[in-house]
């Protein structure tokens, strides 16, 4: 199964654009990112959609923060991005009618439920202003390590 990895590259993106003077253009982000423009307007466009970012047409355009990075928080994201699925396993259904299968499915539904919301909390704590504080500390570290 493939994983969604949505929410990382929003992330990268959007820290990109916090240590960028103006707007960041798609082609740009893209190439941030390694993939392709039309990925990042669709994702770009969820996001303008939560009031996160805003988008400036014409030749100094490109898409920028619109928010306080501080006031933006993981759990906005995710729930931005049309709130993915969190685990990439889940439970069968092929015998509902099984009092074996209906006994696994209990026990996983509850587990996968209780480490959702432990990590949906989670998400609600970390703050895009968190992020690019650990950024500009690893980005003083290397220069430190190379100068």
């Amino acid at each position: 199964m493939k994983r969604d990895s949505r929410l990382s590259s929003v992330l990268h993106a959007l820290l990109h654009m916090a240590e960028h003077d103006g707007p960041m253009t798609s082609e740009a982000l893209s190439k941030c990112l390694g993939t392709n423009p039309v990925v990042v307007r669709r994702t770009m466009g969820l996001l303008r959609e939560a009031g996160l970012v805003a988008s400036d047409r014409g030749h100094a355009g490109g898409w920028r923060i619109a928010v306080d990075l501080a006031n933006v928080t993981l759990r906005q994201l995710h729930d931005a991005l049309g709130e993915p699925a969190v685990f990439a396993i889940g439970n069968r259904h092929e015998t509902p009618d099984c009092l074996v299968e209906q006994a696994v499915n209990a026990a996983l539904d509850t587990a996968f439920a209780e480490a959702e919301a432990l990590l949906l909390e989670r998400f609600a704590e970390i703050t895009l202003a968190d992020l690019a504080a650990d950024f500009a500390r690893r980005h003083a570290a290397r220069r430190a390590q190379r100068g």
